[in-house]
């Protein structure tokens, strides 16, 4: 997992620009974290549903990628339910359900309170290509 992560983390240029990163990945589960920046709010002064959206983005990619398949968003739905504010927001996502080639994962976000900011709901494309650094399927490391 650990590398997956690094690889999240490094290679994903986008987030790594705006202070977007994986802190964890367990099998079908991740975190992400973002530091809210000035250039992460809105002119409201509240952070841009964009980067909410691009944080819970980056956990799905962890959790849909934890099992070693490559994988990729195919549709999203996000429900903002209040402003997100102060020096971070955490994503939390979760592996719903899993089968060969789809996946469903709801991501949580939520800020340094603890209040639920925004609530996602993503199916992913499993492909059949693993990562070089997973072991075969269904042999543990």
């Amino acid at each position: 997992m650990e590398q997956l992560k690094n690889l999240l983390n490094e290679e994903d240029r986008f987030c790594r620009y705006n202070g977007i990163r994986v802190e964890s990945i367990r099998p079908g589960s991740a975190e992400a974290v973002m530091e809210v920046r000035d250039e992460s709010l809105n002119g409201l002064g509240a952070v841009q549903g964009g980067a909410i959206f691009t944080l819970a983005d980056l956990a799905l990619a962890a959790a849909a990628n934890s099992r070693g398949n490559k994988a990729v968003t195919q549709n999203s739905a996000i429900s903002y339910l209040r402003p997100g504010s102060g020096r971070e927001l955490r994503a939390v996502a979760t592996e719903v359900s899993r089968g060969r080639r789809t996946g469903l994962y709801e991501v949580e976000v939520r800020g340094e309170s603890g209040k639920l900011v925004a609530k996602i709901m993503s199916g992913v494309f499993i492909s059949e290509e693993r990562f070089d650094f997973f072991p075969a399927e269904g042999k543990l490391a």
